[in-house]
């Protein structure tokens, strides 16, 4: 098994699986991370909440942060059910 090949989420149902949950992961920190991100900006029109939208911005980065991470915790995944010899023969 190559790591990061598209066609991984292919090769059984727990494959299958872990690639929707992932999925599924992925797009709920995306589209977070660009939630706070707008409301963020939205506060930093008014100098009450300037704090309150730099607060935001940070844990909006946070979560642009976890996108790869929810990547790779994808790709380590399905080597625990996969074919470590296919890896270490792209490794080398």
């Amino acid at each position: 098994m190559m790591l990061f090949n598209p066609e991984n989420h292919t090769k059984s149902e727990r494959h299958i699986k872990i690639y929707a949950y992932c999925e599924l992961a992925y797009t709920v920190v995306d589209f977070s991370a660009a939630a706070l991100f707008v409301v963020g900006s939205i506060l930093f029109f008014s100098e009450a909440t300037v704090i309150a939208g730099t607060w935001l911005f940070l844990i909006g980065s946070v979560f642009f942060g976890l996108r790869p991470s929810i990547k790779l915790f994808r790709e380590l995944a399905y080597l625990r059910i996969g074919d470590f010899g296919d890896v270490a023969k792209t490794l080398k």
